[in-house]
């Protein structure tokens, strides 16, 4: 089942990727790429937002880690959907027991959920929301407990990414029915790594197809009468960006097998999701670097189908935590353990999962 799905999902996204593509801005200030109806529509058609869910719920019924390279997949090809997003809403919802979403869904913390006399009251303001504007439900939590599902009046700053993609802030001051407010199944800083594994994922499929890219290209480059993978610098800078690409999808993978204890063992998981986020960021630095030194100058051009991989890497790498913040959360997690817990606490972490 699982093969079927990805295949699927990959059929449809090759599909969908040169329009994507063609789509893009010609300048970074002329911002985000239009927003792709015609794939989205097909995506849900497939139900692919409904992945992460089980059969009751309306999901397929897969582990978290069958379901997860559908959204390597929508790295390796590029695409401006917030896939990603809307499966962690949906998730989030159906735990809740709230209504799934329609249509495209993110989820924003950071909004105060306050009682008041005929129900509860949304305010507040979320920056850099993954496609706001396209969004047909937002999904809200709260720092004390609460979990909201909204599908209009909140109002939009449009924003953009350096990989133009919409990131927009959403403002709300907005009433709702007591019956739209639940508890929420995790904390903000549980989702927050959710929101990183998701990343991870996506940055672990960007870097699979750069990878293959600056093979290709390598291959077939002519310089001084011979293929540039020929020259051992080149063989060098592949090998480097192998490394990490290997590095990013153990990472990826470790993580996604681990969502199972976001409400078992929720701190286990977010120390997962940080070894996991902090490793893709890693790569994604390295990597973006070697690729554009085996492309040379035409890497950088907007043309040039390594632009929207690279970009991405770049700001992927800073959304749901850069490496600096995760480290310091594993770094306070083994200094607060003291010397006796550090080798369990490395070395156990996949033991916790079972």
């Amino acid at each position: 089942m699982s093969e079927m799905i990805f295949d699927t999902a990959n059929r449809l996204f090759a599909d969908h990727a040169k329009a994507a593509f063609a789509a893009l801005p010609q300048r970074q200030v002329d911002g985000a790429v239009a927003w792709q109806s015609e794939l989205w529509e097909a995506i849900e058609e497939f139900g692919f937002p409904l992945a992460l869910l089980s059969e009751e719920e309306g999901g397929f019924g897969l582990e978290s880690l069958e379901a997860l390279p559908i959204i390597r997949l929508v790295g390796a090809h590029a695409l401006p959907v917030p896939l990603a997003e809307t499966m962690l809403a949906n998730y989030l919802l159906a735990a809740a027991g709230l209504s799934l979403a329609r249509g495209p869904a993110v989820v924003v913390t950071g909004v105060e959920i306050v009682s008041e006399s005929t129900g509860w009251r949304l305010q507040g303001k979320v920056r850099e929301v993954a496609w706001g504007r396209a969004a047909q439900t937002v999904v809200v939590l709260d720092d004390v407990g609460r979990i909201a599902r909204i599908e209009q009046g909140w109002s939009i700053e449009e924003g953009h990414n350096l990989a133009a993609e919409a990131r927009d802030t959403l403002h709300f001051d907005i009433s709702l029915a007591a019956e739209m407010v639940a508890t929420s199944p995790v904390r903000c800083e549980v989702f927050e790594a959710m929101g990183a594994v998701m990343r991870a994922q996506g940055l672990a499929g960007v870097l699979e197809e750069t990878l293959k890219r600056c093979i290709d290209y390598s291959g077939e480059r002519v310089q001084f009468g011979r293929p540039i993978c020929a020259f051992q610098v080149i063989q060098q800078n592949l090998a480097e960006l192998a490394g990490q690409v290997a590095a990013a999808r153990a990472g990826a993978d470790m993580a996604g097998a681990a969502l199972s204890l976001v409400k078992t063992q929720p701190q286990n998981f977010i120390l997962l999701a940080a070894a996991a986020k902090m490793r893709a960021g890693e790569a994604a630095g390295k990597a973006a670097w070697v690729a554009h030194q085996v492309h040379g100058a035409i890497g950088y051009t907007r043309e040039f189908q390594l632009h929207p991989l690279t970009t991405r890497l770049w700001a992927w790498r800073d959304e749901f935590g850069n490496e600096n913040y995760w480290a310091e959360i594993l770094g306070e997690t083994c200094l607060a353990g003291g010397a006796e817990d550090f080798w369990p606490l490395l070395a156990d972490r996949v033991g916790g999962m079972q």
